[in-house]
């Protein structure tokens, strides 16, 4: 396996005549969507020995629509240039070894479709676009020249390599011709035989006419070629031969010297092999050639489907070709050939590229004629990638083209082993996940909302499912079958298939029985937890690695975690306030079990938070907690979050993927950003962990591309802020955008078939959007209905039952209505003005026009008349002249019988209909009588009017219902649908009328129609309520949503929408809702949200009056009291994090003169009314069961003080209620949470505030020795007397007017060294626990001052130097060590036993491996290869280590205390300043335990230093 990085590129362009070309040394590139591939081919591509020999290096980058030209520039010294033409109208030249754009032009005014660098002359490029126009470009004097021919499609242009001026062009027709663009484009030859479009022109290599034998009876068998015509007879010297193809399936070669064909080549027609291609897709056929350099005797031409063939130009009359690895089964493409590019390698192998419309990019050996290399393509986004947990290395790819690749990582022989399925697939790939255990088996899902079954080691069709999900499926999960799925008699599967769609459900799936329905899990859920409300809408599912434990994420951004077998709710998580994208857990082969219970998850936001769920899932509890505190949170991107990934390799790293283009790695036990991948130049959309190399994460975007990076490799740490995402942005937004007709409506999913439409997708985003609110019209959407044509030629089916159509398939209806409206209604209503107007003038001309205007003929026609009615009159019996007069005559009808006055009237009604009166049409039938009959013709037509339907009854109570009806379906195919609605009312059809609002998204007219005239508790009104609220709720109209919710009694939903806002106007207005309602639960932790919201604005007040709104946050209304009191004093010492602009404080009284205690105490008993025992007792029962998770170095001062003023006001209220031990235990963990957090100034502060006096006054509380609080309550003085220690040391500086800065800096450089020998610590780093101080200049006084202090201190410091302690902390840093250590060598051991497997694999490989980045410090691994340490000796360390920790008593073990050690070393220090200060006794102990203890790397450079 290459330790290198790789790319999966997008898809080389289609039907392009040159999109690709190469130059000699080895370079090629290939136009893909609007920018162009670069890659290094043979000896330089630096390719891992035993792989082909080919590299992707690189990308130009600057066009914003697609390219539809490349080519080189083949002269030598020049080969770094090169040229490309794009469908945005301009030219441009790069430099490939700098990427960069060297110059351009926009001359073209029309699509540019052919482009080539002219092999002659060194400066020239030249261009054709689609009606005709030539440009001729000499960059280096920046001069161009117009060249017009013929005004017809330019499909290839070729400059002859052999004389500077003569330019062949190919048309759309089938003309070749030869121009001279010295003498202006004058033709030379006009070259007539092929009847379709050119697709390529290659000139003989060699100048002349003698390297092919052509005889005169080759000529004269072709008497279908016309000669062509000489212009102008010039010396072009000896001739040359030309070569073209064309769609017509021949090759021509052609004579420049006698301006004629003079040979044809017919394509055959072969037997396919191999079955990669959807048989029912007809492609069109492409015909490239290529003549190779040093073979003018032969020719290479693609075929049918993609076969390539090697014609012999000497036996021309056997038609002899050979077949490119004919030999080979599987090696040819397995669709049409686009282009062909000869290439020259530096070790001078003559090799052959081709692009296809397979997606591939093959190289061919021309001396063996085998294919030797292929490089795969992406021909849509990369949406999902997924490694199999069987098939080590095995990565599957699901693509927006239709197919899935399956990319065997571990190949030896091949970078980029793939193979691709498609079949049954038929849409884009949206999600996939592999068998936990089943090899070979791949779940899959797609855009229309397909799940199904892959077996990747067999040539089947896949099982698919016969329950598909009404939207896009977003994910996909293997996990237990839960048990109410009916899996039938028999055997139950271990596993079954879990898809999560794009409408909110999740399905169950049997993989045995696919044909069988899948199980909606809501109904299990809703059974299970006995579930009133609404179930939330699902995004995503994940299952934990144990199969016990199931997440579902939702739309409204919380996650509920499930326990088998029942499905039981144990937790919600409300962290997230918009959409969950994905969710991850940890995996459960760490060094430290709980790190399994980790999950992370991201959403809409850009944030990621990490919950540590052990405590919840261990205690099982009775009722489902709620989460609202992340135990990790990971800020930095800046766009929503769309994949995440835990690195199998190391403990708690995690990969995530985000729209701001770039992907990032995390450390987040320690929230540290590590490094930042920016390789992408769209959005991000999945990213994943190489299962064997740690260093190794792949990620697929919008881009078309999949990148293998490596982090050791990046150099940014963290997501680009600001300017840089900008230009992340800009570089999204250069990719190409959706021509407006190929626009699809946002509801309306249709599987478009790609190659129907430009040779890459065109990808709209993931989520669609809502559908139009109440009757107000989108301007887009009206845009778009105004283009009538389907997008890429699909013919969609319009429902002829507007009435009972469903909202899916709502957005196509109104558009195909609207077109009708256009269509229709301009005929028939714009001329109706004139003819009204003409009515009141001359009535009876408007009603039977065409009789009056016959009546105004000649005086012998008019007696003819006559003389044809006394006929009539008078005949008795019928007659046949007489019949035929009559017919001609019609308008005698109104003198004869009945029958000829129908037919007048019908002949004068078709004449009203052909000119666009139907209203006239619709009178003539009324006065005949036949209302029925105008009522269906009018009805067929599309043309009842509200004057019919009035009549309408005149002819039965079933025809005028009929006809309310029919009108009010035409009525909704003219978008009239609250009409529509009023006329079904009039027939009493209320509930159709209410369906037909609400299906047309006019929910606010549809209620209020269904709350006049239905029961109130009928269930219509309540679906009503909940259907508008979802589409609000969705559209983000918050509050009107909370209305609807609130209109169906759902009180629970109403909060949960008007919360979802996240601001603290909006969870405030939720709290005060839900406590109306009943819902306590719900608002207490709305009004506990809403404070905390209000606490990052510091809006003190406001936090007060949410908290008031629920009893049981009594609790912390008293810590943020106290909180509150705290941050104005930290403000007051100038000590917080710069003093805030706006702090809106509480009016409280306070008392300055007593201690910071007697203050808050006192404000609780005027503020909150506590002064009693009791009343203490109760506010700390309620806030006891609060935990907050441990503080790191990466916690938000905000969020860090709110939880040690939690701990302080247990501690207030446990010493207020008589409860000394648990009063010592709260200020502990206080004093701890700021000490782990290396905030050295909070810890003093709550010193100062809390232990004005010091621990004494504790301990006469506590009474009793053997107290079990004792050890507590030496731990918290040994933490006093730590920080006292540390300001001692600080003040032999001498007194310093900053001093507070000055100490907080000093001690922020030693922080990482606290941190990393806190007890729970498992990873010591090597760092200085002691920063070096300036040497204090003492002064005589300073001395003297030194001395007294000296004297106060030397007993207490005597307590810090405890054994037991130092003793317990080595046996824990030596556990941290060998872990860390036995880690290094497993993953050392697996890159061993990979380069075994690899049986030939590289040296070189070695080396680079061991230099990879390891976790641990850079001095600990040169240790560790200096002196190898044997597993049994590790282990035997580890076991005595673990030996010496279990023979501590647990009260020592319980309460962390400050490193013995590090007080060692700053006594010693303090000694070596002010000698007077250290006794000879505690000199010696303070040597004694550094000699004893510091055997562990963090403290051996001190133990020699010191002793």
């Amino acid at each position: 396996m290459g330790q290198e990085p790789r790319t999966l590129p997008p898809s080389p362009n289609w039907y392009c005549s040159r999109c690709s070309d190469a130059v000699p040394g080895g370079l090629f590139g290939f136009a893909a969507r609007t920018s162009v591939f670069l890659v290094r081919v043979g000896p330089g591509a630096d390719a891992i020995p035993g792989t082909p020999p080919f590299r992707v290096i690189g990308e130009l980058v600057g066009h914003t629509e697609k390219v539809s030209g490349f080519t080189f520039c083949h002269h030598p010294g020049q080969y770094n240039l090169c040229a490309t033409s794009s469908d945005d109208g301009t030219v441009k030249i790069w430099d490939v070894e700098t990427k960069a754009v060297v110059t351009e032009h926009a001359l073209h005014q029309h699509t540019i479709s052919a482009l080539h660098w002219s092999p002659r002359v060194k400066d020239l490029v030249v261009s054709g676009d689609e009606k005709g126009v030539v440009f001729c470009y000499w960059l280096n004097r920046n001069d161009s020249q117009h060249l017009f021919i013929e005004p017809r499609t330019i499909f290839c242009l070729t400059c002859s390599p052999h004389h500077e001026d003569l330019v062949a062009i190919g048309y759309k027709n089938g003309v070749v011709v030869i121009i001279d663009i010295s003498k202006k484009g004058e033709v030379m030859h006009r070259l007539r035989g092929h009847d379709d479009e050119i697709h390529s022109i290659a000139w003989c290599p060699l100048s002349g006419e003698d390297c092919l034998s052509i005889n005169q009876e080759e000529n004269s068998e072709e008497p279908e070629i016309p000669n062509g015509k000489v212009i102008a007879q010039t010396a072009v010297t000896k001739g040359c031969y030309l070569a073209t193809g064309s769609k017509d399936q021949t090759i021509r070669i052609w004579s420049c010297s006698r301006g004629r064909g003079v040979m044809t080549l017919k394509l055959p027609f072969l037997k396919r092999r191999g079955g990669g291609v959807d048989p029912t897709v007809k492609e069109r056929l492409w015909l490239t050639l290529h003549w190779p350099k040093d073979q003018p005797t032969q020719l290479v031409s693609s075929c049918f489907g993609g076969e390539l063939l090697l014609w012999d130009l000497t036996q021309s009359w056997r038609r002899k070709y050979t077949l490119l690895s004919g030999s080979s089964e599987g090696q040819n493409h397995s669709r049409i050939v686009f282009n062909l590019c000869p290439l020259e390698t530096e070790d001078d192998k003559q090799l052959l590229l081709s692009i296809s419309m397979d997606r591939d990019v093959k190289c061919w050996d021309m001396a063996t004629l085998e294919c030797c290399w292929t490089l795969p393509s992406l021909g849509g986004f990369a949406y999902s990638l997924a490694f199999s947990p069987v098939d080590t290395g095995c990565l599957a790819i699901g693509v927006g083209d239709g197919m899935i690749r399956v990319w065997n990582t571990l190949s030896i022989k091949n970078n980029y082993d793939m193979k691709i399925f498609w079949q049954g697939v038929k849409s884009k790939v949206t999600a996939l996940c592999w068998h936990l255990t089943k090899e070979g088996c791949l779940a899959f899902g797609t855009d229309d909302g397909k799940v199904g079954l892959y077996d990747t080691y067999s040539n089947k069709p896949p099982q698919i499912s016969s329950t598909y999900h009404k939207k896009t499926v977003y994910s996909l999960a293997w996990g237990p079958p839960v048990p109410a799925v009916a899996l039938g008699e028999g055997d139950r599967p271990s596993l079954t298939l879990y898809s999560c769609g794009g409408e909110g459900i999740v399905l169950q799936h049997n993989p045995w029985k696919l044909s069988g329905e899948a199980f909606d899990i809501n109904k299990l859920i809703r059974d299970t937890n006995s579930i009133k409300y609404k179930l939330p809408v699902h995004t995503e599912i994940s299952w934990k690695a144990d199969g016990k434990i199931m997440a579902l994420g939702n739309e409204d951004g919380s996650i509920e975690i499930f326990k088998v077998p029942n499905l039981k709710l144990i937790c919600t998580i409300q962290q997230h306030h918009k959409l969950v994208n994905t969710i991850s857990w940890h995996h459960e082969h760490g060094s430290q079990p709980e790190l399994s219970y980790l999950m992370a998850s991201g959403s809409n936001n850009a944030v990621i938070y990490v919950h540590n769920l052990q405590a919840v899932i261990e205690s099982n509890p009775e009722s489902p907690v709620t989460i609202t505190e992340p135990y990790r949170t990971l800020s930095g991107h800046t766009a929503k979050i769309t994949s995440l990934a835990w690195s199998p390799h190391h403990d708690g790293r995690l990969v995530s993927a985000s729209y701001d283009g770039t992907a990032q790695v995390w450390d987040t036990l320690q929230e540290e950003p590590l490094c930042n991948f920016r390789g992408h130049r769209g959005r991000l959309l999945c990213v994943a962990w190489s299962p064997l190399d740690p260093d190794g994460i792949y990620s697929g975007a919008d881009d078309f591309c999949v990148y293998r990076w490596l982090t050791s490799m990046q150099e940014h740490s963290r997501p680009p802020q600001g300017k840089k995402s900008i230009e992340l942005e800009k570089k999204r937004l250069s990719q190409p955008k959706p021509k407006p007709k190929k626009k699809k409506k946002p509801t309306l999913r249709v599987p478009v078939r790609q190659e129907l439409c430009d040779g890459n997708e065109e990808e709209s985003v993931k989520e669609s959007l809502g559908p139009i609110e109440n009757g107000v019209s989108d301007q887009e959407t009206e845009e778009e209905v105004r283009e009538p044509e389907p997008p890429c030629g699909v013919t969609l089916a319009v429902s002829k039952e507007p009435i009972i159509c469903t909202p899916a398939a709502l957005g196509f209806e109104k558009s195909k209505s609207t077109i009708n409206n256009k269509v229709t209604l301009l005929k028939k209503e714009v001329p109706k003005e004139k003819p009204e107007a003409l009515i009141k003038k001359r009535k009876a001309r408007s009603m039977l026009p065409l009789s009056t205007s016959l009546d105004h003929r000649s005086k012998e026609e008019l007696h003819q008349d006559c003389l044809v009615l006394a006929t009539a009159k008078h005949s008795k019996e019928p007659n046949e002249d007489v019949s035929a007069d009559l017919e001609e005559r019609f308008h005698l009808g109104l003198f004869t019988d009945r029958a000829t006055l129908y037919r007048m009237v019908e002949v004068e009604g078709k004449g009203h209909l052909e000119n666009g009166h139907p209203e006239l049409f619709h009178q003539l039938m009324l006065w005949k009588g036949d209302l029925k009959g105008v009522l269906q013709t009018a009805a067929e037509r599309g043309e009842l009017t509200d004057n019919l339907v009035a009549m309408a009854p005149v002819a039965g109570y079933h025809v005028w219902v009929w006809a309310v009806e029919a009108f009010a379906k035409q009525l909704c195919f003219q978008d009239q649908h609250v009409k529509a609605a009023s006329h079904l009312l009039s027939i009493h059809k209320v509930y159709e009328a209410v369906e037909l609002l609400k299906s047309n998204h006019f929910y606010r007219e549809a209620i209020a129609i269904a709350k006049a005239r239905l029961r109130p508790e009928d269930p219509i009104i309540k679906d009503l309520y909940l259907s508008w609220g979802a589409v609000l709720e969705k559209d983000g109209h918050y509050a009107l949503a909370a209305k609807c919710y609130l209109g169906a009694t759902s009180a629970y939903d109403a909060a949960k929408v008007l919360a979802k806002k996240g601001d603290a106007a909006s969870l405030r207005t939720a709290a005060e809702l839900a406590s109306i309602m009943g819902e306590n639960e719900l608002s207490a932790s709305l009004a506990l949200r809403c404070a905390q919201e209000l606490l990052l604005a510091r809006n003190w007040v406001g936090a007060q009056e949410a908290l008031q709104l629920h009893t049981s946050l009594k609790g912390q209304r008293l810590v943020f009291c106290l909180l509150e009191l705290l941050s104005k004093h930290l403000e007051e010492n100038q000590l917080s994090e710069g003093k805030s602009s706006f702090s809106s404080y509480n009016a409280w009284p306070t008392d300055s003169e007593g201690s910071f205690v007697e203050r808050v105490t006192a404000i609780w008993k005027s503020a909150f009314s506590l002064d009693s025992p009791e009343q203490y007792q109760a506010a700390f029962q309620q806030l006891q069961n609060i935990k907050y998770p441990s503080a790191t170095n990466n916690t938000p001062s905000k969020q860090l003080l709110l939880h040690i003023c939690h701990d302080l006001t247990l501690a207030t209220l446990s010493q207020e209620a008589g409860s000394w031990d648990a009063a010592v235990e709260g200020l502990l963990r206080a004093v701890i949470r700021s000490y782990d957090s290396g905030n050295f100034t909070i810890m003093q502060e709550v010193h100062s505030a809390f232990l004005p006096q010091g621990c004494d006054h504790l301990r006469d509380k506590l009474g009793d020795h053997q107290s079990p609080t004792t050890p507590a309550f030496k731990s918290l003085k040994a933490f006093f007397i730590y920080g006292r220690l540390y300001e001692f040391w600080w003040s032999l500086s001498g007194p310093c007017p900053e001093s507070s800065v000055w100490v907080r800096a000093a001690h922020r450089s030693k922080t990482s060294a606290e941190q990393s020998q806190e007890v729970d610590s498992g990873s010591p780093e090597e760092t200085d626990p002691q920063a070096p101080q300036p040497e204090p200049s003492r002064t005589p006084e300073l001395d003297v001052r030194l001395t007294e202090e000296g004297e106060q201190m030397q007993n207490a410091c005597k307590e810090l130097l405890s054994e037991k302690h130092a003793g317990l902390q080595n046996a824990q840093r030596t556990v941290a060590e060998v872990q860390e250590t036995l880690a290094e060598m497993i993953r050392q051991h697996q890159k061993s036993q990979l380069c075994q497997s690899t049986a030939n694999g590289p040296g070189e490989n070695e080396p680079e491996q061991e230099e990879e980045p390891l976790s641990g410090p850079q001095k600990q691994c040169k240790e560790e290869k200096n002196k190898p340490v044997s597993l049994p000796e590790l282990t035997k360390r580890l076991t005595e280590a673990n030996e010496r920790i279990a023979e501590f008593p647990e009260n020592i073990k319980t309460w962390p205390f400050p490193d013995v050690l590090e007080c060692c070393l700053i006594l010693l220090h303090i000694g070596s300043q002010c000698p007077s200060f250290m006794t000879q006794e505690m000199q010696q102990q303070a040597q004694e335990l550094l000699q004893k203890y510091g055997n562990t790397e963090v403290y051996k450079h001190y133990q020699t230093l010191y002793t």
